[in-house]
């Protein structure tokens, strides 16, 4: 049996671990399974029809431990090499037996019985076990965790049922559990439970029982995948090796796709700019609307920003249709609520941050704030530095003095992580990247305690409480309509409020040759997947 259990690990360590939420390190880490440096260059890939070559826009040197990381590129990569007991369908979400062999006949029931998939085994080609459930269950379950938020709400224990089946117990019904259960990947207990063993797979030692297993990490460059011989779950691999190069520099990762002779085959994170150029050379670019989003988060600790007159200001003021139409070639959609429009559970926001400058004066010279001036600290990720020049413009033009200070992510939550003091951050995030439903969303941001809260030193504001009770309320109710509207209720207060709120809402771009790869479908969230994907 396992419960929740005090933290294990350190806020320091929880920061150092959870990838595009801090990374606070380089990680200098090879695999022990390695057999060798993976090539980088473009000498005999592109004729080799046994590789994929894919290109991710993000870097490969954060965490890879899936109870810890928010990165782009492990998340992704770990969707190949991990199972949950049950996982979902990349682009429709829909969940499918992965390490079970049969998804709960009663979703509404409190207790769900598994019973795991006859002869599964690890990479390293030890047996899959009950003992290996417990024992992750046990972790995603560590209030150290970044993923127990998702689970500690509605899970209340992971029991051993026989030798080869477990069964979960819920507080209270909660059928969005399913989809969910995806988030806890199963890991091997003689891998990571040996000492050291999580600081192993937060260095990039991923040992699952997918349809991939790694072959090569290098932190910075690349990581390389090949077909797992042992895997017997429903969806075989039908590429043999796979080498997805990290190239973060939009530039590059446009050349690593381009022309007659280019190495990959397949690149995320396309930039806009490019989408023409590219389908010009025959191949296809798709892209898909989800949760990616730019935020604004401000630290209420500091005035005036502890005043929502002044934060709803700042968003009032940007000229976010200019933005969309210049930094985004279009690719965006104002945010009218913290969901995006094809949320399922999207609903118009009571406050919507429409371009209004005469409200904006209107609301700071009600808080009695003459003659502000902000430093916007934000990532250097391409597309929000794009944007940031807007906002700047929009700012200055009533009357609020802005410096513009990006930089490199892991540089700026490292500050953070350190207390050191700041005004207001523009990020980039798509918690899309875990799953759809509106609770898990929200509490990926708004989890009393939790690093975001932490940030902008709300949580223990009178407003963050009532906040923070309406989501518990709307995790119990059973009623699906009683839920959606004390959804919209809590979404409303994080807009009126304003502490950390997206500004737009962005479309992310894939581009693959369709003569070198079928099978494939672009994602609303960043990464992408190849498990049902084929070389020609």
């Amino acid at each position: 049996m396992v419960t929740a259990r005090r933290p294990a690990l350190s806020r320091r360590d929880f920061l150092r671990y959870s990838g595009t939420l801090s990374a606070a390190a380089a990680i200098s880490s090879t695999v022990a399974a390695c057999s060798g440096p993976a090539s980088t260059g473009s000498s005999g890939a592109a004729g080799d029809k046994d590789l994929v070559t894919v290109v991710i826009g993000y870097g490969n040197d954060q965490s890879w431990d899936p109870t810890m990381t928010a990165s782009a590129f492990s998340m992704a990569a770990n969707n190949h090499v991990y199972e949950g007991l049950v996982d979902t369908d990349p682009i429709t979400r829909a969940p499918y037996p992965a390490l079970a062999t049969a998804l709960p006949a009663d979703t509404s029931a409190t207790t769900w019985k598994f019973t795991l998939r006859q002869g599964a085994k690890w990479h390293d080609g030890q047996p899959v076990t009950v003992d290996d459930v417990l024992f992750s269950f046990d972790r995603a379950l560590d209030t150290g965790t970044l993923i127990s938020s998702f689970f500690r709400s509605w899970l209340k224990e992971v029991r051993k049922a026989d030798d080869t089946s477990v069964e979960l117990v819920f507080k209270f019904p909660f059928p969005d559990a399913l989809p969910r259960l995806t988030i806890a990947k199963i890991m091997p207990k003689h891998v990571f439970g040996a000492p050291g063993g999580w600081d192993a797979a937060k260095n990039g030692k991923a040992i699952g029982s997918g349809p991939y297993r790694m072959t090569a990490h290098h932190p910075k460059s690349n990581t390389a995948f090949e077909a797992f011989a042992g895997y017997n779950g429903l969806r075989k691999p039908a590429i043999k090796k796979m080498n997805w190069l990290s190239i973060v520099d939009a530039s590059a990762r446009v050349a690593k796709i381009s022309g007659g002779g280019a190495e990959a085959q397949i690149a995320d994170n396309v930039p806009y700019a490019n989408i023409d150029q590219l389908r010009k050379q025959g191949l296809t670019v798709n892209g898909g609307k989800g949760m990616n989003h730019m935020f604004l988060m401000f630290n209420t600790a500091q005035k005036p920003f502890d005043d929502a007159r002044v934060r709803q200001a700042l968003f009032y003021a940007i000229d976010t249709r200019k933005m969309i139409d210049v930094a985004l070639k279009g690719h965006g959609t104002p945010a009218s609520s913290f969901l995006n429009q094809e949320n399922p559970s999207y609903a118009k926001a009571k406050t919507v941050y429409g371009y209004d400058p005469g409200k904006a004066k209107s609301l700071l010279a009600a808080a009695g704030v003459k003659d502000l001036t902000v430093n916007l600290m934000a990532v250097n990720v391409s597309w929000i530095a794009d944007c940031l020049p807007t906002i700047a413009n929009s700012w200055n033009a009533v009357g609020v003095k802005t410096t513009l200070e990006p930089q490199d992510t892991s540089a700026l939550f490292t500050k953070m992580d350190q207390s050191q003091s700041y005004q207001v951050v523009a990020a980039a995030s798509n918690p899309n990247q875990f799953g759809l439903d509106a609770d898990l969303i929200l509490r990926y941001n708004f989890t009393p305690g939790g690093t975001w809260m932490k940030y902008t030193k709300w949580d223990d504001s009178s407003d963050a409480k009532a906040v923070f009770a309406l989501m518990d309320r709307a995790t119990q109710e059973p009623d699906r309509d009683k839920k959606l509207d004390l959804v919209h209720q809590y979404i409303d207060l994080i807009a009126e409020q304003a502490v950390l709120y997206p500004v737009v809402h962005t479309e992310l771009m894939t581009a693959w040759n369709p003569k070198k790869l079928t099978g494939v479908r672009a994602q609303a969230y960043p990464g992408v997947t190849l498990l049902q994907a084929k070389r020609t």
